[in-house]
């Protein structure tokens, strides 16, 4: 054989070993990632003319697919639709799939590896596939109370509700509003559906935003848990210790001083940590800030879930104390310290900080997603609850927590009180800016020695006039009804 076809026959392996590679990567590497793409148009065509499994609640589909008499021979339903939208997310044959119709969407298009047999029977049978189904941790009806409470604020409403079992981590409610309908995105009117879309999407209002883990707000005086948990453990407080009251907050060499909300003068100075608490006084806490210094205050909130991705499944934004590499001034820092400056957080990472403080100071990874099924109910998984962080020192947490209740009892979250039960809570009140009224948030927990509960709610607007919001008077109500809803009173 002469040099030159030697060399050509060599170039034509080389490239027919590159093909040989390159379709075992696409067929067994990115097969999956590759199937699981929005807008793989076969894959979608497909899906769309498969029994695609049901999202439950208990025992109930929120979203089921039923027979149609079209080319597509199934149809996506939700039949409580606004209400749980933010967790199913939507299923479009145009726009693919949001929220848990895409994180959990190989169990419920049955294309699962843990499916197989499943498929390989149908395949024998000459039958259909079938997806398996997703069973939410979702309390119903904690999820419709905490939508009433929201709605009941008016049809103008921006807000966000979310509830947390301590003692797992599991999602019990989360609830948003304005919400939408993903029946109008499963359709199979395309022109429709485009339409519908196009008026989400566009909408001032973002009612496609969950805004239980992807809205950050400044949460205000809720943060004070955070700035209370680090005084306990960086400086040894305890609920009876002095701390620093008075009318305002200043700073040497600096023009500027951090008020109270309202001018009042918290009752004196000093007065006790616990009544600071209780009265939520900004001096006390910005000066409390100070002491701690930024490096721990920063380290305390990372140790409730501040800078992470916590849940899985949902799309999440991540709450942040500070913007990184900031050097905070010492006003910074005492703003800081009662949840404004730079301070954001999600309705769902101060659920978390409420229920790592009932919990002893363990932090539990929230989960939504209970159990994963086969189309034969078999069960392939179980979610197990994971302990994402120790916040705090048992000790620490308990005097933390009756301090919370001291709040109820005899401090600003007196609207959470439930009768025969000890409730703890913090109330938060968030400017904004000088153009739009503040946030109002609440933050609760119950029973305070077992708890079974802890919710965040925070109002981002309403029909409310501007004098009357407080996190107290619009939140507080919502969050006590949540507690009952779950507690059975």
């Amino acid at each position: 054989m002469n040099k030159p076809i030697r060399n050509l026959a060599v170039a034509a392996l080389v490239l027919f070993m590159a093909l040989l590679v390159n379709i075992n990567i696409v067929q067994f590497v990115q097969a999956d990632s590759l199937n699981d793409r929005n807008g793989n148009q076969r894959v979608i065509n497909e899906e769309f003319s498969r029994d695609r499994g049901a999202i439950l609640v208990d025992g109930e589909p929120i979203a089921e697919s039923v027979a149609s008499d079209d080319q597509y021979k199934f149809q996506r339903r939700y039949p409580s639709a606004e209400l749980y939208a933010p967790l199913t997310g939507y299923f479009s044959y145009i726009y693919g799939r949001g929220a848990l119709e895409n994180s959990q969407n190989r169990v419920l298009a049955g294309t699962d590896n843990r499916l197989f047999v499943n498929r390989v029977v149908d395949l024998l049978g000459n039958k259909q596939p079938k997806g398996g189904s997703v069973e939410l941790t979702i309390d119903p009806l904690a999820q419709r109370t905490a939508a009433s409470g929201l709605e009941a604020l008016g049809e103008n409403t921006k807000g966000a509700v979310v509830a947390l079992d301590p003692q797992s981590g599991a999602v019990l409610a989360m609830a948003t509003q304005p919400s939408y309908d993903p029946n109008r995105l499963a359709s199979h009117d395309f022109d429709a559906v485009a339409d519908s879309w196009e008026s989400l999407t566009t909408s001032d209002d973002q009612p496609m935003l969950n805004r239980g883990t992807q809205q950050t707000l400044p949460p205000g005086s809720t943060f004070k848990l955070v700035t209370a948990a680090a005084a306990l453990e960086e400086l040894e407080l305890d609920p009876d210790d002095d701390v620093k009251g008075g009318a305002t907050l200043s700073f040497p060499g600096i023009d500027y001083t951090l008020p109270n909300e309202g001018g009042g003068n918290c009752g004196g100075d000093p007065i006790s940590f616990e009544r600071a608490l209780a009265i939520s006084c900004n001096v006390s806490f910005g000066d409390l800030a100070g002491d701690v210094g930024q490096e721990a205050l920063a380290e305390q909130a990372a140790k409730f879930g501040f800078g992470t991705d916590p849940v899985s499944g949902l799309a999440a934004s991540e709450s942040r104390f500070t913007a990184e590499d900031t050097d905070l001034e010492a006003p910074q820092l005492a703003q800081s310290g009662i949840g404004q400056f730079e301070v954001a957080a999600t309705p769902l990472q101060m659920a978390m900080v409420t229920a790592g403080i009932a919990n002893d100071g363990n932090v539990m990874r929230p989960y939504v997603v209970d159990t994963v099924r086969s189309p034969n109910l078999r069960v392939i998984e179980q979610t197990t609850p994971e302990r994402l962080s120790k916040a705090m020192s048992e000790s620490n947490a308990r005097k933390l927590s009756s301090m919370m209740v001291e709040t109820v009892t005899n401090g600003t979250g007196g609207s959470a009180r439930i009768q025969g039960v000890d409730v703890g809570a913090k109330t938060g009140t968030a400017q904004s800016t000088a153009d739009r009224p503040p946030y109002a948030w609440f933050v609760s927990m119950a029973p305070a020695d077992d708890p079974q509960v802890a919710v965040a709610v925070v109002v981002e607007s309403s029909d409310t006039a501007r004098s009357e919001i407080a996190g107290g008077r619009l939140a507080g109500p919502i969050a006590r009804d949540v507690m009952q809803a779950v507690l059975g009173e």
